[in-house]
């Protein structure tokens, strides 16, 4: 609250023009204390008993250097700017060091001591929310690391099996715990690259828990790493590379004859296929590529498609930009099989809304997708009982991914049905595959 605290000994008084005050302020007595406060100074005559604070602003000062005869403001534009009710409402707000609100009331007399420890949690408020954010800051810079999610916390992480459109969804089964790789050896002085082997201790994913070999129980130098990586071989390869196998400097005096130590401890283990290396170059191979045209559900309304544009492919997932966006911003993320996109000319040829562009002439470099490359939907026989309008059935809220609710079929297409939602009463359109 105050700038500065000072010890004078000159005459120092506070006065102020005619024009501005409503009465003569007498003369103050010298050699006292000063407080400056907001770049002006009062002296402190006799403790807090001299000391006033504005109804309006709340600056701190000596009372008999305030205006008006009750003292109650600093300057006659505080005491005339008091009947505002916009600045009535913010005074306490202000002094508690919160935002002013329309329903915020004037604090009336409240002491010094209350205003002073006001000011000083709003000052620590400050400091907390300036930590905070550095915090906040230094977190997203180093990313979040699943492996010290899962060990933290003992979690147990979905395998990778469970996501057949996943890469590696379909020839994950090989990988699993007490499986032996060949790692780069971190523990180790050489200035070379060295190798050394592991064995996965826990799988989250594509992620794995090694421990290097002759650690036996000791979990000291335990690490986390991407099991696809380009770092990670199955035993054999540095024989093959001709690459060194160093034991950890940690555990060198352990064992004297190290090669008969990795045969006992080798013989009857499984490691990786030899040609994993191959299977995950594959399995990221995608036939989706930036620039290519798609039709695409309008996140914006939903019964009805629009052009989008992929961007970019990350791990069979593709980011959507809507043709019209001229920033680049107005995205839609989905995977490559998902059955919100479709080739060009989808919503025509089953009579479904689509949204026209404003471009007229495709973009440089801009080209439609291949019709092959979406997923297919299955013949169903529909000579017997088939969906007609006004039938009711669930169906998955898309505003709201967490909950069923009853739907009313408004339309149907081709292999395709247009609900009504059905939410206390009311009907909104949306799109059901």
């Amino acid at each position: 609250m105050f700038d500065g605290y000072d010890s004078c000994s000159e005459d120092t008084s506070s006065s102020s023009s005619s024009e501005e005050s409503e009465e003569e302020v007498a003369p103050l007595p010298s050699n006292l204390p000063i407080i400056k406060n907001n770049g002006q100074v009062y002296t402190y005559p006799d403790g807090k008993s001299g000391m006033a604070t504005c109804e309006m602003c709340g600056m701190v000062g000596v009372r008999d250097a305030f205006y008006s005869k009750t003292k109650r403001f600093c300057s006659v534009s505080c005491s005339r700017s008091y009947s505002s009710n916009s600045k009535k409402a913010s005074i306490l707000a202000r002094l508690q060091g919160k935002p002013p609100t329309k329903k915020a009331k004037v604090l009336q007399k409240q002491p010094l001591v209350a205003k002073l420890a006001a000011y000083a949690q709003y000052q620590a408020t400050l400091q907390n929310q300036a930590k905070t954010k550095a915090g906040n800051i230094a977190v997203s810079m180093e990313g979040f690391s699943w492996g010290n999610y899962i060990n933290s916390n003992s979690f147990i992480a979905a395998p990778v099996t469970c996501f057949k459109h996943a890469p590696m969804g379909t020839c994950w089964g090989d990988i699993s715990e007490n499986v032996r790789v060949e790692v780069p050896n971190t523990d180790c002085s050489l200035p070379t690259k060295v190798f050394w082997i592991a064995g996965i201790i826990k799988l989250a994913g594509y992620n794995a828990l090694l421990r290097y070999e002759g650690f036996e129980n000791d979990s000291g130098l335990d690490f986390w790493c991407n099991i696809c990586g380009s770092d990670i071989h199955p035993v054999g390869w540095c024989a093959a590379s001709g690459k060194p196998l160093v034991p950890p400097r940690t555990i060198q005096h352990k064992y004297t004859n190290w090669k008969a130590f990795l045969v006992k401890r080798l013989t009857g283990a499984k490691t990786l296929p030899p040609d994993f290396s191959q299977k995950v170059s594959e399995s990221m191979q995608y036939p989706f590529k930036p620039c290519m045209r798609v039709e695409v559900v309008d996140k914006r309304h939903l019964c009805r498609t629009r052009v989008a544009v992929v961007e970019s492919v990350i791990g069979g997932r593709l980011r959507l930009v809507y043709e019209e966006s001229e920033d680049r911003t107005d995205d839609f993320w989905c995977h490559m099989h998902s059955p919100l996109i479709h080739h060009i000319g989808w919503s025509r040829s089953i009579g479904h809304r689509f949204k026209r562009s404003d471009i007229t002439k495709k973009q440089d470099g801009h080209f439609d997708t291949p019709p092959h490359l979406f997923a297919k939907v299955k013949e169903v026989d529909q000579s017997g009982e088939w969906f007609k309008e006004g039938m009711k059935l669930e169906a998955i809220d898309p505003l709201n991914l967490s909950t069923i609710c009853v739907a009313t079929i408004r339309k149907v297409t081709q292999n395709f049905l247009l609900n009504g939602l059905t939410t206390s009463g009311k009907l909104a359109p949306l799109q059901h595959q």
